[in-house]
Order: structure tokens, then C-alpha cells, then sequence
């Protein structure tokens, strides 16, 4: 069995974009698998396939796949410099309409020397929902793509996302989910743009919000 073809966003010979749903894995990692990630299924039905980059276990949204040798060496050799990647988010309390958020965070590598593990990331944001005691984002990277660079850096100007349990209010989730029952927070990758790694020609692909994030807009509002 699989990927559900109303799933897939994007095909031609080169490139495929699955819309990533909240509780799946995009490649196997090292500990205990509960089920296949995505790349097993789309394996059956792509042969060769490569993920391209991952979301977290509990985001959701678009993934880009390399169908050939070819997109991938061109996608790594440009290193995601001209990608636009837009995600939306539910945060706790009530920020500025707009901001950037420059804070440093480690390095994904283990192998970078220790004076610079830190190292630079930018993030930017916007309102698009103020609701009584929580806000629905955009969000954005300019620089970084580090590991949790959005939930990190979202904490730390006091706007964790709602119901993370690494970077947020733990009391506050806890209240948030026996007054409405969701257990994880909403991150969702809405909106992934860049060139054709073979073309150049642009690439604008959205995935949908989840009915869960639908749902809290609509009960939060």
C-alpha cells in the first residue's frame, strides 16, 4: 500500500512533494520505529527517491523528494539558497504584530568545532489571528534552518507554541489540552518555493492545514 494520491502536491521526472500529515516520520532515525515513514511507502511507487529535508515528527505540511541523481546533486550544491519555506503556527499570549528574531543556535553537526557551534539564524513572523490568549503565525527563516529554529526561537521572545512540551509552558499546555483535547502543537510547512533543480523554472507548492489546525482556529476564534 501506498501514499494516498490526494498526498502527493507535486510530480514530474525530477521532484516529488508529499503533504507530510502531524505523527509521521519522513525517513527511518535511529531509535524504535512505531510505523513506516513516508519514504518506505513512496519507495514502492518511486524507486530510488531521496528526501531532500525533513519536519519534525509532530509538523506537518509540504516535503520535497529527489527523483533522480541529478535534482539532488543541484539541490545540495545550491544548499537551499533561493528557497522560500513559509510555515504557520499557534503560539501562547499575544505578540507584536510583526518581528524578526535574531538569536544564535547550535549547529546541526556534532563534527563543527565547539567556539562554533553557535551559529547565526534569523527568523520572521507575522500575525495573522490574535485570538484572547493565544496568536496564529506566519513564519518564516531568512537564515539558519537549524534544528527547531522556529519552536526555539519563538520561546525565546516568550511565544513558545502552544502544547510544545521541549520549548514551552508546560503549564499552560497542560490546561490547553484538558480544555481541548490536542496533545501536539501546530506547525505546519504551508508553502515551500524554490527553482527547479533542473529547469529553473519557480516552484510554488502549499499543502492545506490539517483539519486539527482548522479546528483550533475555529474554536480559539
Amino acid at each position: 500500500m501506498g501514499i494516498d494520491p490526494k498526498r502527493i502536491l507535486y510530480c514530474d521526472e525530477h521532484v516529488l512533494a508529499v503533504n507530510k500529515l502531524s505523527g509521521e516520520l519522513v525517513v527511518r532515525g535511529k531509535g524504535a520505529v512505531g510505523k513506516l515513514p513516508i519514504l518506505d511507502f513512496l519507495w514502492r511507487q518511486y524507486p530510488g527517491l531521496r528526501a531532500v529535508h525533513r519536519l519534525d515528527f509532530e509538523t506537518s505540511g509540504v516535503v520535497l523528494f529527489a527523483r533522480t541523481r541529478t535534482a539532488l546533486q543541484n539541490i545540495l550544491s545550491k544548499k537551499f539558497a533561493q528557497w522560500e519555506k513559509v510555515y504557520v503556527t499557534v503560539v501562547a499570549g499575544r505578540p507584536q504584530k510583526s518581528g524578526v528574531i535574531r538569536f544564535a543556535l547550535p549547529a546541526r553537526s556534532v563534527k563543527v568545532p565547539e567556539e562554533r557551534r553557535q551559529v547565526p539564524a534569523v527568523t520572521r513572523y507575522r500575525v495573522r489571528e490574535q485570538f484572547r490568549d493565544a496568536a496564529f503565525l506566519e513564519v518564516w527563516m531568512e537564515e539558519g534552518g537549524r534544528r527547531h529554529q522556529i519552536r526555539q526561537h519563538l520561546a525565546r521572545i516568550g511565544h513558545p507554541l502552544v502544547l510544545d512540551d521541549i520549548y514551552g509552558d508546560r503549564a499552560l499546555n497542560h490546561r490547553f489540552t484538558r480544555e481541548y483535547g490536542y496533545h501536539r502543537f501546530f506547525l505546519h510547512a504551508a508553502r515551500l518555493a524554490f527553482p527547479h533543480p533542473v529547469t529553473g523554472k519557480l516552484l510554488t507548492i502549499e499543502a492545506p492545514l490539517p483539519r486539527a489546525f482548522e479546528k483550533i482556529l475555529e474554536i480559539l476564534g
